[in-house]
């Protein structure tokens, strides 16, 4: 690993180097600084500007050397800053580009500006440094560092908490996992009742969101590494909320994926916002433009919903996620009515479930939850179920129905792979 600073020795530049030097030092790795003059000037001075822009470039790498006691390497481009860096970024295989944050009195908060396009154009970990930073304290060991990692079920966030777990390797951290959402969207993919305004969030809700959330930060969970959670119902730009919990837990970092939208899509980038209104240093993590050979950490299986029609392909389901969840884990058993069942027929579609549990001598020690719900979107239904309590696998039974068959009565199964997000497995049962 390797960390490139870019810097325009500006007194922010400055600090902002200074930051990158003591991370450097703190990760034991290589520390690159990086002067990229623009075509223009390089046109109007010639010669003379680029000897006096490799001289302050060699004194600057001199004052930080002097910091950190290790070598700086120095490097002057030509051309645009975001161009000429991310050749160079992908060239030299960076792993991280430290930058200093616009100035306050930057028109539009430096939309647009060269910080802005940098972070459009690399595909590393971008840390935009703001004044006052916290970040030298934890470089020098002095305390943990507070981090706020914006949560949700994408896959920026994925690589977001994988740069947070990197983080923790070299220091402790405490960190706090935001989670912005909207009450009426989670209240319908959880299947809850619908609330009256924005910020009705019923204690159902926040239950299984918060559990959500806690899974989701399961992976960072390791000796040095506190974890809280904070939820906040939001309305309009997800980053104006981050923001603002960011700045009420105090952090000094705030880490976010991104997607990296271009044009338009770009007014609903909570990385960009982030990085523009934040009063803290922030990290947007991009997702790799190609994730070939990327190395992810297994998942984690602890539960697992199996849904049944009583039938020998879901009763089938049923076996295999006993044999999917690993011992302690948590098997949901789940078994969907009509809209219009009866008490009695509820009662007795559990009374079957009850009977589907395994005996104690095979079930793996796990542990059982059983569910009979009513409705007659059966897909939804399960679908909301699996949401609700927050599984990791889905295991289905299929009737394996094929040709106009499957055409005109459709598959319970396949809706429900069409319509979540969490892996699903089907069980077919064998050839006649």
């Amino acid at each position: 690993m390797t960390i490139a600073c870019t810097t325009n020795f500006s007194e922010a530049s400055g600090r902002a180097s200074e930051t990158a030097a003591l991370l450097a030092r703190r990760m034991q790795v290589p520390l690159c600084l990086i002067h990229a003059m623009s075509g223009t000037v390089a046109r109007t001075f010639g010669q003379t500007g680029w000897e006096a822009a490799e001289a302050t470039l060699q004194e600057e790498g001199q004052r930080l050397e002097a910091l950190c006691g290790m070598p700086v390497e120095r490097v002057l481009v030509t051309g645009e800053p975001e161009k000429a860096l991310a050749e160079l970024v992908a060239k030299r295989d960076f792993q991280w580009v430290v930058a200093a944050a616009p100035r306050e009195e930057t028109p539009f908060l430096g939309l647009g500006g060269t910080v802005d396009r940098m972070a459009q154009a690399l595909e590393v970990p971008f840390l935009v440094v703001r004044e006052g930073t916290a970040l030298d304290a934890w470089a020098r060991g002095e305390r943990p560092l507070r981090v706020m990692l914006g949560v949700d079920r994408s896959r920026p966030f994925e690589v977001a908490r994988d740069q947070v777990k990197k983080l923790s390797k070299f220091g402790p951290l405490d960190v706090v996992g935001g989670r912005v959402f909207w009450v009426s969207e989670e209240a319908e993919r959880l299947g809850l009742v619908h609330p009256h305004s924005y910020k009705d969030v019923s204690p159902e809700l926040r239950e299984a969101l918060e559990r959500d959330v806690s899974t989701l930060l399961e992976p960072l969970r390791s000796e040095g590494v506190t974890i809280r959670t904070r939820l906040e119902p939001g309305l309009g730009r997800v980053a104006d909320h981050l923001v603002a919990l960011a700045s009420e837990e105090q952090v000094d970092l705030l880490v976010v994926g991104t997607h990296q939208r271009k044009a338009l899509a770009r007014l609903w980038s909570v990385s960009q916002h982030a990085r523009r209104l934040a009063s803290m240093s922030v990290v947007t993590v991009p997702v790799p433009s190609a994730e070939q050979g990327v190395e992810m950490e297994p998942p984690r299986v602890r539960a697992v919903l199996a849904t049944t029609d009583f039938m020998a392909p879901g009763d089938r389901a049923i076996a295999y996620a006993f044999a999917l969840t690993p011992p302690g884990g948590t098997v949901h058993l789940l078994h969907v009515e009509p809209a219009k069942a009866t008490p009695e027929q509820l009662q007795a579609a559990r009374h079957q479930l009850e009977q589907r549990v395994p005996d104690s001598e095979y079930d793996g020690n796990h542990k059982v939850e059983l569910s009979v719900l009513t409705g007659d979107d059966v897909a939804g239904v399960i679908t909301q179920a699996a949401e609700r309590y927050g599984v990791d696998l889905l295991c289905l039974g299929t009737h394996g129905r094929g040709g106009v068959s499957r055409v005109v009565l459709g598959s319970v199964a396949q809706q429900v792979m069409a319509r979540s997000d969490r892996p699903a497995v089907t069980v077919r049962m064998p050839r006649a």
